[in-house]
């Protein structure tokens, strides 16, 4: 059995199965999964907890013996076996496919994972512990859903957000806040319900309350470019900059975004399918939803003088002088991103978010 993990609480209100593996790469939600199960286990008698990490050496032919046997004082236990790598090997991929006819009627276990790619949800021993048990998907919170989830949060604590405008501003403030760093979000909100009574949340308090804790991936700035909003993008800039992150990291991801773009373009004007060529370069999820908008305003000629101003930024991230653009490599790199996003915006339509700006190059 396969559940997402917005399923696991009406699953766990019904019969407990003897396996579970739970596999995702959003630590606060994974282990908010993992402490479910453990707490319906719990209720069930198993009451002893034995807790395993998969490292170089480990002994596979233990854990199985370990699964077999009764516990010394009569109680029920419950195996936890982490795999940081999400790869156990053969002759852990071997145990793990064996684990589920070892268990016991007095054991139980629980396996985490991280997030798995196709390919590992296919193999033999994730089937064996899918098949035999039940599978929980943990998926990340993405940038769209983050709202949503901020508010059912603050509501188990008892908050309400003002009405109206006032609670959507509330709700981005947080929101900018806390992106892409979910635990120190969930920490955030924690520390609301001690310094907060139950109730409206009042935006001057909050605003003095949360730290400023967002964690930007430069993986993520494409999205920002694709949907067109300029605060967020400049907000990651600002955001990467600040956490040491490498300029010709940063480049490297705008530049690949625009040879990619072109690929498709190029494709598509040849006749090629549009699914097969987004799946050739590796654009899939919310990226490929944003693309897939945003392609009837990419043009190949506005996509070549894209590579050539990201030739450009290149030399000012590897401290050269560049002919177009400012020296400073962070500089340099904001006027690529916002030319990219001015390629695909030419002019900002009501949905965009934020204010457009134009830049103009000091040398």
């Amino acid at each position: 059995m396969q559940l997402a993990a917005d399923q696991l609480d009406a699953h766990l209100a019904g019969t407990l199965r003897p396996l579970y593996a739970v596999h995702g790469d959003e630590t606060l939600l994974v282990n908010e999964a993992v402490d479910a199960i453990r707490a319906r286990a719990r209720q069930q008698g198993f009451d002893e907890r034995e807790s395993h990490t998969v490292e170089r050496g480990f002994d596979w032919s233990h854990l199985l013996a370990g699964s077999r046997e009764i516990s010394l004082f009569g109680g029920r236990r419950l195996i936890e076996l982490r795999i940081p790598g999400g790869k156990p090997g053969r002759d852990g991929g071997e145990a793990l496919a064996a684990l589920p006819q070892h268990l016991s009627a007095d054991v139980m276990a629980v396996v985490v994972l991280p997030r798995l790619d196709t390919a590992t949800q296919k193999s033999a021993w994730f089937t064996a512990l899918a098949q035999h048990g039940v599978a929980v998907r943990v998926d990340s919170i993405e940038l769209a859903q983050l709202p949503r989830w901020i508010a059912a949060r603050l509501q188990r604590h008892g908050f309400t957000l003002p009405p109206g405008e006032a609670g959507r501003a509330l709700t981005d403030f947080l929101v900018a806040r806390v992106e892409g760093n979910l635990l120190a979000a969930h920490q955030e909100i924690e520390k609301l319900a001690l310094l907060c009574p139950p109730g409206p949340l009042d935006p001057d308090t909050v605003e003095q309350a949360v730290l400023n804790v967002a964690r930007y991936s430069v993986f993520k700035l494409g999205e920002a470019v694709l949907g067109g909003d300029v605060t967020r993008l400049r907000r990651m800039l600002e955001g990467l900059q600040a956490e040491g992150v490498a300029p010709v990291l940063v480049h490297w991801t705008l530049a690949d975004d625009i040879r990619a773009w072109l690929r498709i373009r190029q494709g598509l004007d040849a006749g090629q399918a549009l699914p097969a060529l987004l799946r050739a370069n590796r654009i899939w999820g919310v990226k490929e939803k944003l693309l897939e908008r945003a392609l009837p305003r990419l043009r190949t000629p506005d996509l070549e003088r894209l590579l050539q101003l990201a030739a450009q930024c290149d030399l000012a991230v590897k401290g050269l002088r560049p002919d177009s653009l400012p020296r400073a490599p962070w500089d340099a790199l904001q006027v690529l991103a916002l030319s990219m996003l001015d390629a695909l915006w030419p002019s900002p339509p009501a949905a965009r978010q934020g204010r457009r700006l134009v830049l103009r190059p000091e040398f």
